[in-house]
């Protein structure tokens, strides 16, 4: 909608449990006149790049920060009005040129922070805290002397030069490793893991794969043949595709499946909606889509979060088995490794097979060991003859 009077866009939530963003860069300047649904600023997330459209048509007249600022949700990105007219400084941003938001932003966190001299947003002050530096030693380069995240890195790199030894090298996480670390060790300290290790013989289904590839014309990964052998199973021990709230488990109806993909920023884990409305080839093309968004950084963050049960394929990079860390939310993940020929007893004689590592860690509080055996028993039935879901 086109505007007549100055209106403030504010950082919006984006995806499930954001915080804050990083702004990467604005394409557009004050003055510019802009379109509604018109990208306006390129922002990053803790996993993925987010270009956010302008939801009113106008003139810009101020910028809510510079690129490498973050901006906390709520906080006023851009301000849009008439050519011509006036931002009162008290209410929104200045243009970025000048004196802008981020320094009023910085006094009003110092007022709230109890006193303490150091100007910083509450990002840079949370950072300082999980840090332990005392942001009172530390030389501001942000507007109006405010410290910036990269001076907190500066930081910790200069304090830390004298005690590293001579070749080492120290170089900080990235914003997108911090948000896999922080990931990880909630995983690993709130939820009791079982990981049980298994093997499936695969040459039926590698076989099936082969020729889906060759009927549809269609690069079909291990992981689509996979969940749809592990979709039904899913229906058969329903906690398995659950997750835990207070005292209740919540056993979900949808079949969201996150699909763990190796990018350069690290691991990634879009989902495939409802999974079980799609073929195999399908399935096949959401993968290749979803993947190629995640390692470009491009997948939504939508795309990120709500996933009821987990696939990653550690094959695809030599790996067998594996002890895979529960994504939080969800109750269970199952590892894919490679399939590989094996000495196998078939009909009392020992011949080639193709054998295929499965891995399958779970949370103890809901699923006791022997659903575990269960519900892995079903997996390798399935995976085994191919003609039981496809």
């Amino acid at each position: 909608m086109e505007v007549t009077l100055a209106q403030q866009f504010r950082l919006p939530d984006i995806g499930e449990g954001l915080v804050e963003a990083e702004i990467v860069a604005w394409h557009v300047t004050v003055g510019d006149v802009v379109a509604v649904d018109q990208v306006i600023v390129e922002v990053e997330t803790d996993k993925s790049l987010v270009d956010i459209p302008s939801p009113y048509a106008g003139t810009v007249l101020a910028l809510g920060g510079n690129p490498g600022d973050v901006v906390e949700v709520g906080d006023v990105l851009i301000v849009i009005g008439a050519a011509g007219e006036t931002v009162d400084a008290t209410d929104s941003p200045a243009p970025v040129e000048s004196v802008d938001l981020q320094q009023e932003a910085v006094s009003r966190a110092d007022e709230v922070s109890g006193g303490s001299s150091a100007r910083a947003m509450p990002a840079v002050r949370k950072a300082a805290r999980e840090r332990g530096i005392d942001l009172t030693t530390i030389h501001g380069t942000g507007p109006g002397g405010s410290i910036t995240l990269g001076d907190l890195d500066q930081s910790t790199a200069s304090s830390s030069s004298a005690a590293t030894v001579a070749g080492d090298e120290r170089v900080p996480m990235s914003r997108t490793r911090r948000a896999i670390a922080e990931h990880m060790q909630r995983s690993w300290s709130e939820i009791p893991h079982v990981t049980t290790l298994h093997e499936a013989r695969a040459d039926q289904l590698l076989a099936a794969r082969t020729a889906l590839a060759s009927d549809s014309g269609v690069a079909v990964p291990i992981e689509a043949l996979v969940i749809r052998a592990v979709l039904p199973v899913l229906d058969a021990h329903p906690r398995f595709n659950a997750s835990i709230d207070g005292d209740d488990l919540v056993l979900h109806a949808r079949r969201d499946i996150g699909v763990a993909v190796d990018t350069a920023e690290g691991l990634i884990v879009p989902v495939v909606r409802s999974a079980d409305t799609h073929s195999a080839v399908e399935l096949a093309r959401l993968i290749a889509e979803l993947a190629e968004r995640a390692k470009n950084r491009r997948v939504a963050p939508d795309d990120l979060s709500g996933a009821t049960f987990t696939i990653t394929n550690i094959g695809a990079i030599g790996g067998g088995h594996g002890t895979p860390i529960i994504p939080l939310g969800t109750l269970a993940i199952l590892s894919i490794g490679k399939a590989e020929p094996k000495p196998v007893v078939e009909k009392g004689e020992i011949v080639v097979g193709t054998v295929m590592p499965l891995s399958i860690s779970y949370d103890h509080r809901a699923i006791d060991g022997a659903m575990g055996q269960r519900f892995m028993a079903a997996v390798i039935a399935n995976l085994e003859d191919p003609s039981r879901f496809l």
